[in-house]
């Protein structure tokens, strides 16, 4: 056990559980001010339901004992055998608990990210209820089947170093299930739906950007070159999504907004995520600056197609994880991690199509098992506010409370 890996998994572990709230910064800033404190809400909450299902089950059914390469077994029901030795299947150097705890903050924020499609308009009962059955039946088999020892996706070589598939596709194509059943908004398409509170917008976008720090580097599971290396790219690419999405709105528009700056931002951090660990600088100037035109006119379609993603969840996280992992199929190089792949532009057109692969069944597996989830949650609990709750807002309808007393 290396006292020096632990710390830093340790201090990434906690960057990543920082991102939660600062998610909730962002998501709260591009809210209605009579929705702020039920979008906060959503996203803090999940610390503390995610945690719990993880403890009790999420991590054995994640990480635990393959069955066929889908899904693991209860060995290790409420972190029973998982202690302060390391694992022999999960980072060699660090405590198992400390890999486990790291593992738990990325189940708590996938959650989270899903709330950006339906704000404004989810009760939150429905909500409690979704997020427990979709972090057992969604998050828990992906998390198998691309990091789990004998998890199909590993074992036919799809490269995912911090969840490219597993948290920004399956939440982006989540997401857009969501949106789909749910359905708009009141006034969607005639009413104005401003941002209140820009500035906590962008707040939420620096934590995120800090936070991601841990999630992509951390991935390294070591204080090492390779830790150094997704650190690295993960900030370059962060950098060229916020230039490439300002640039194209600037011309699109004729006016560069905080609020593309924020969101092009986030877009390239989706985008290097499953590619952070595989890839070196140059190939994260590429993906991180088409990542911030993608995601841009991921969201312009919704305006297109007509549904109601309140906060770009599809446009941001479904469209850039989707570039992301086919990305990393076209620029990883065993240069920078021999225990990697080659991808296309590096001699290995096969890897493309394994990531290809991964994609389609990732999206068909989320959108197909959160379309199922939604429907038993409304028929146990109902989904959406009333209408007159929806008018009056989630604070006071909710939770009996008010964002701001000016």
């Amino acid at each position: 056990m290396n006292a020096g890996d632990t710390v830093f998994v340790l201090m990434s572990a906690a960057l990543v559980m920082l991102m939660t709230p600062g998610l909730a910064l962002f998501y709260g800033g591009m809210v209605r001010d009579k929705n702020i404190l039920g979008t906060l809400m959503q996203s803090f909450i999940v610390l503390g339901l995610v945690t719990l299902e993880w403890v009790l089950w999420g991590y054995s059914l994640s990480f635990g004992a393959d069955h066929g390469g889908v899904i693991g077994d209860l060995g290790w029901f409420g972190l029973k055998g998982v202690g302060m030795n390391p694992s022999p299947d999960y980072g060699t150097t660090i405590p198992h608990l400390a890999f486990m705890i790291f593992q738990c903050m990325f189940a708590i924020i996938t959650v989270a990210l899903i709330t950006g499609a339906f704000a404004e308009r989810m009760k939150f009962s429905a909500f409690l209820l979704f997020a427990l059955l979709w972090t057992t039946f969604v998050y828990n088999p992906l998390a198998h089947w691309v990091w789990g020892a004998g998890g199909w996706m590993g074992q036919i070589g799809a490269l995912d170093f911090a969840g490219g598939t597993v948290v920004h596709i399956s939440s982006g194509i989540s997401a857009l299930a969501a949106v789909l059943v749910m359905g708009k908004r009141l006034g969607y398409g005639t009413a104005a739906f401003i941002p209140h509170n820009l500035p906590m917008t962008i707040t939420g976008a620096g934590l995120l950007w800090f936070g991601w720090f841990g999630f992509n580097a951390g991935s390294a599971l070591a204080a090492n070159g390779l830790a150094a290396n997704a650190f690295v790219v993960t900030h370059i690419a962060s950098a060229l999504g916020a230039l490439s999405w300002v640039i194209v709105e600037w011309v699109h528009t004729g006016k560069p907004t905080t609020l593309g700056a924020a969101s092009g931002a986030v877009a390239g951090l989706v985008a290097i995520t499953p590619a952070s660990g595989f890839v070196g600088p140059v190939s994260s100037i590429i993906i991180g600056g088409l990542a911030g035109m993608i995601c841009y006119g991921g969201v312009l379609l919704k305006a297109k197609l007509g549904y109601d993603d309140s906060l770009d969840v599809v446009g941001i996280h479904g469209f850039g994880g989707t570039w992301g992992a086919l990305a990393t199929g076209l620029f990883a190089s065993t240069m920078v991690n021999p225990d990697g792949a080659d991808g296309l532009f590096f001699g290995n057109p096969a890897q493309l199509w394994i990531q290809f692969v991964s994609v389609a069944a990732t999206m068909a597996f989320a959108f197909l098992m959160t379309l199922i989830i939604l429907k038993v949650v409304d028929l146990m609990v109902g989904l959406r506010m009333t209408e007159e709750e929806e008018k009056i807002g989630m604070d006071i309808s909710l939770h009996n409370e008010a964002g701001y007393s000016l």
